[in-house]
């Protein structure tokens, strides 16, 4: 058999091989660009300018261009063997749907276009000059969901059509162009979405350090407002930041952050009125968030007496029950405003702001009314140990005059009849004087009688003493006579220490002592007895004369001058009297029982032990009051007597 063979003519030869090697060079290009497509998958600037100079390259064009879409306009974003001009041409003029270019004829139609010869063609808007470079042009939309995202074009210095396996191969760019924007446009999203978690996160764990803060402090506002103002401050790279809180008409920085002692001296002397051109107030008045992005374009912004002031500003009101509490503010050196997610946040620590004030303010609440029950409770437990002291003493003094009354009965008998012996004894004197009666017998009667008066003399003399101790008793257990009333203090001390001088004058005629009244102006009325009162300030005064004498008399100094101040002072919610001699004072073992019933140091017949034990009575159980003793053995005593103003207790005393 004999072979055949097909003579294949010598032209077709080097046509096929120059296809070859175009498919061969269009095939490598792009596995080329789908490598740098794979390996700058974000990087989409990069992967443009490759599509654009491989299209150039291998389509014959001796210029390419991309343009992408931004809403209404298509602006240039790569290029490859372009000009100044023709980069300025179209940064001046971005293409838009319409007829005047290539560009603007892909946008309109959504479609491939040619131009055999753009300098030929009527509807080219572009000047002629730059015509003439691009007279064979090739257009091709970059698809996505049928909507036209971007043209790639080429263009050829001579005028004619672009072959079809280079359309196609220029729309297989571009189908990779649409491609790598989507990839970007996602790896945005993703890339946003990260940084938009990430920011949330941050803000979520600094909203729970701040509320952790709250509930471990959550009575310390202080503590709480330092540790919002700090957070927001960081979370929203602000470099200072304030908590204004308000006070009537004025605002006081409660909190501040990113600031100098000096500045943070300026706010706490210097409160910013709600009337003022600074942000708090506006914020007052809007009642909303206010949020300046650049000082220097606001006009009504004015903040006196303070420099160097943020650029950018953001307000927060702190609102309660629709009234605003406080401002949160923050401000930037730096021009550069707020985000949302950011104003969103300070919002959000305003409100917790707002929570911890309340939450102080319920506390304090709280704390008053516990503090004003206590108080309540204290005053009803004295007043019912004053009634139970009242009851108890009711019941002795009923008890101490029963038995002061029985022993009366017999004392004045042993008294009378002491008296009626004695006299006896002188009746018996007189009829033996004429018995008939031997020296001897005469001297030993005389002796017996002698005797017998003696031993009357001393019965009667204790009798007395004894007499004077049961009018006192009767004295003691009587209880608060006359009205209980509001009395002015320093008539009360200048009548009694009249009343306790003259009756020592009336007593004792030789009584020499200076008195000195120091009496406070101010020291005002007190709820008490006035009648007992002067009792026993008539006891103290008394006493004090006695000291003053006593140590006059012992010391044989003639030129010692016996001195008693009496003196009272108003100390608000109570008043004080002290009493002071400059006698011979109390040793401490005296000091200790001179409030005690029947204890005394004076000499026998003059004092009963009753005076100190009822002045105490009076001052502290019945008047709720105290008294103290300050006093330095041989020189001074002074008796410091405090009475509540109204039906209460002496601040400081413990009613016994």
């Amino acid at each position: 058999m004999t072979d055949r063979f097909v003579e294949v003519p010598q032209q077709i030869v080097p046509d096929l091989q120059r296809r070859l090697d175009e498919s061969l060079a269009q095939q490598a290009a792009t596995a080329e660009l789908l490598k740098l497509i794979s390996r700058s998958t974000f990087d989409l600037q990069t992967v443009l300018e490759t599509l654009i100079q491989s299209a150039v390259k291998l389509c014959g064009a001796n210029r390419g261009s991309i343009f992408l879409r931004e809403g209404d306009v298509f602006p240039l974003r790569a290029a490859s063997s372009t000009t100044p001009e023709f980069l300025q041409y179209w940064a001046a003029n971005p293409p838009r749907a319409g007829r005047g270019s290539a560009t603007s004829r892909v946008i309109a139609s959504g479609k491939i276009e040619v131009i055999f010869d753009a300098l030929a063609d009527p509807e080219m808007e572009m000047p002629t000059n730059s015509l003439k470079n691009i007279r064979g042009t090739l257009g091709v939309p970059m698809l996505r969901d049928s909507q036209v995202e971007g043209v790639l074009v080429l263009t050829r210095p001579e005028p004619g059509p672009f072959a079809q396996s280079q359309i196609d191969l220029v729309q297989t760019f571009a189908d990779q162009a649409v491609i790598a924007i989507e990839n970007t446009r996602l790896f945005d999203e993703v890339q946003a979405k990260t940084l938009d978690l990430g920011e949330s996160l941050q803000q979520q764990t600094a909203t729970a350090d701040v509320l952790k803060v709250i509930s471990r402090s959550a009575f310390d506002l202080q503590a709480v407002l330092d540790t919002l103002v700090t957070s927001a401050a960081q979370l929203c790279d602000a470099n200072s930041g304030i908590i204004w809180l308000r006070k009537d008409n004025l605002f006081h920085a409660g909190a501040a952050t990113g600031f100098s002692p000096e500045e943070m001296g300026f706010f706490r002397d210097n409160p910013r009125s709600i009337h003022d051109k600074s942000l708090a107030p506006r914020v007052l008045r809007s009642r909303q968030a206010e949020h300046i992005p650049d000082r220097s374009l606001d006009p009504e912004f004015a903040f006196p007496g303070m420099s160097g002031l943020p650029s950018s500003m953001l307000g927060v009101p702190l609102l309660r029950n629709d009234g605003v509490e406080g401002v949160f503010t923050l401000g930037r050196v730096n021009v550069a405003p707020f985000t949302p997610r950011q104003i969103e946040l300070v919002e959000s620590f305003a409100d917790q702001a707002v929570i911890a004030i309340e939450n102080a303010r319920l506390f304090e609440a709280v704390q008053q009314r516990t503090r004003e029950l206590a108080q309540s409770l204290d005053d009803l437990r004295t007043a019912q140990d004053r009634l139970i002291q009242t009851e108890k003493l009711a019941s002795l003094g009923q008890l101490t005059a029963g038995i002061a009354h029985e022993i009366k009965n017999p004392l004045n008998f042993v008294n009378n009849f002491s008296s009626l012996s004695a006299e006896l004894i002188d009746e018996l004197d007189e009829t033996l004087a004429s018995a008939p009666l031997d020296q001897k017998m005469r001297d030993d009667v005389s002796e017996l009688t002698q005797m017998l008066k003696s031993n009357l003399e001393k019965v009667v003399q204790h009798g007395k003493r004894a007499d004077s101790i049961v009018k006192n008793m009767l004295l003691h257990s009587r209880g608060g006579s006359g009205e209980h009333r509001s009395a002015d203090v320093n008539a009360i001390v200048e009548d009694s220490l009249n009343l306790a001088y003259h009756g020592a004058r009336a007593e004792k005629s030789g009584l020499a002592i200076t008195l000195r009244p120091d009496f406070d102006p101010d020291a005002g009325a007190a709820e008490l007895y006035p009648q007992e009162i002067t009792r026993a300030l008539l006891n103290l005064i008394s006493n004090g004369f006695y000291a003053a004498t006593k140590r006059k008399i012992e010391s044989g100094d003639e030129s010692f001058e016996p001195v008693l101040t009496a003196s009272t002072r108003n100390l608000g919610k109570t008043v004080e009297i002290r009493i002071r001699d400059n006698g011979t004072g109390i040793p401490p073992e005296v000091r200790e029982k001179m409030f005690n019933p029947f204890f005394t140091t004076k000499p026998t017949g003059e004092g009963t032990g009753l005076g100190l034990s009822m002045t105490h009575d009076i001052i502290v159980k019945q008047h709720g009051g105290r008294i103290d003793v300050e006093t330095e053995p041989g020189s001074f005593t002074e008796i410091i007597i405090t009475l509540p103003r109204g039906n209460g207790t002496a601040a400081g005393s413990k009613p016994e």
